[in-house]
């Protein structure tokens, strides 16, 4: 009983390293984003948000890649091969002086890490079931919200000290290490009676399989609009903070306390799941995450608040978030046990491919206040909770 206990927690832990290393390749590069924009003549500072919302372009198609042929080859190989791509298109970033090469570095990025963000949930897939399998991911997603606790702060800290290129540089080290240990530790988890032979078809075979399951489909559509309007915050945060408040110090100081509430409100969802199930926390959750957003626009439709009201709405809101994500995911997942790769595959691909729109959409908007965010919360959040209403009325 100790060996399997033991076995989880390293589990845990290697999934939860793995999509870090994703999380690490985002949140890092927010403080410099302005110094990479100079260094390479942008003009627009709207602009520099793309080095954000296009990595999740390269997630999303990346993940549509690599999931079903981790079906055909196992989940191992596909990691690295990801991670090779990664390790190429992070040279290509540190190394062009041009904002166009920046931004292909960084859908390239995207596609090399999807493989791992892909791989992790089909592992604990392959594991695990039901609502403990929702435990699980949500103790790896907690781990994954929590690196913007300390990833803008160590991006700060390179800046200041060194360039915005050892940023890039610092998370090919902290990748090489996990990939180590994931080759090192981690068994292939692929059962052979689930292997599939590899054919061209499988894409379209595979895609087939997926759509026949509705609640698979509707709780990918969730994950997409929550995504996105999360997306939004990530990638205006920096700007938002740095030129309407003047508060470009305090930044990272902020970004890593409405991190934590998104962890602590994760932490919690992995505790009582079990008991209360995944479809309820998700679905009260989503309640709650719409009717704050509603209050703040509202409220301040007119005026700016103060820096403390608007991290305190974001707290909030980003609370709500914690309850969702993870459960959302898991009820996507539950049905596509024998298809676990292609499944979260397109589960990813369609909610990163779906948010990256969002984000760039309301993102536009985003000039002198917030409030577009809250806009877009309200919308989406309103949107996700009915397709949960008509799903409710559909298991009925």
């Amino acid at each position: 009983m100790s060996n399997k206990r033991g076995y989880e927690l390293e589990f845990i832990a290697l999934m939860a390293s793995l999509m870090s290393i994703v999380a690490l390749s985002i949140d890092a590069l927010l403080p410099a984003l302005p110094e990479i924009g100079n260094a390479l003549g942008v003009v627009n500072i709207n602009d520099n948000q793309k080095m954000i919302t296009m990595i999740f372009l390269g997630l999303g198609f990346g993940q549509l890649l690599f999931g079903p042929l981790s079906d055909s080859f196992g989940r191992k190989p596909i990691v690295y091969t990801g991670f090779a791509l990664f390790v190429f298109a992070s040279f290509l970033c540190v190394t062009t002086h041009s904002f166009e090469v920046m931004i292909i570095g960084r859908v390239l990025q995207g596609i090399g890490l999807a493989s791992l963000r892909t791989i992790s949930m089909t592992m604990i897939r392959d594991t695990y079931s039901g609502d403990f399998m929702a435990k699980i991911i949500s103790i790896v997603v907690m781990v994954f919200l929590l690196v913007p606790v300390i990833a803008p702060t160590l991006g700060q800290f390179l800046l200041k000290f060194y360039d915005w290129q050892s940023i890039f540089y610092v998370n090919l080290i902290f990748g090489v290490l996990v990939i180590l240990w994931f080759w090192k530790r981690q068994p292939e988890t692929l059962k052979p009676k689930y292997k599939i032979k590899f054919s061209p078809l499988i894409f379209i075979s595979g895609t087939r399989e997926f759509l026949k399951h509705k609640s698979a489909v509707a709780y990918t559509i969730v994950s997409g609009f929550i995504t996105g309007s999360f997306l939004v915050y990530l990638s205006t945060a920096q700007q938002i903070f740095e030129y309407q408040y003047n508060m470009a110090e305090e930044f990272p100081i902020i970004f890593a306390s409405l991190a934590v509430a998104i962890g602590l409100s994760t932490y919690l969802n992995s505790r009582v799941v079990v008991r209360f199930g995944m479809w309820k926390m998700a679905y009260y959750s989503l309640i709650a995450y719409v009717v704050i957003s509603l209050l703040y626009i509202l409220l301040f439709y007119s005026i700016n608040p103060s820096a403390f009201v608007l991290v305190s709405f974001f707290a909030i809101q980003f609370f709500a978030i914690g309850f969702v994500f993870g459960n959302v995911r898991a009820l996507a997942m539950q049905p596509l046990g024998h298809i676990a790769g292609i499944g979260a595959a397109l589960n990813g691909f369609i909610s990163t491919v779906m948010s990256v729109p969002i984000a760039n959409y309301i993102g536009s908007f985003v000039k002198d206040s917030a409030l577009p965010l809250f806009v877009g919360f309200s919308i989406f959040g309103f949107l996700s909770l009915l397709i949960f209403m008509i799903m409710k009325i559909r298991r009925a």
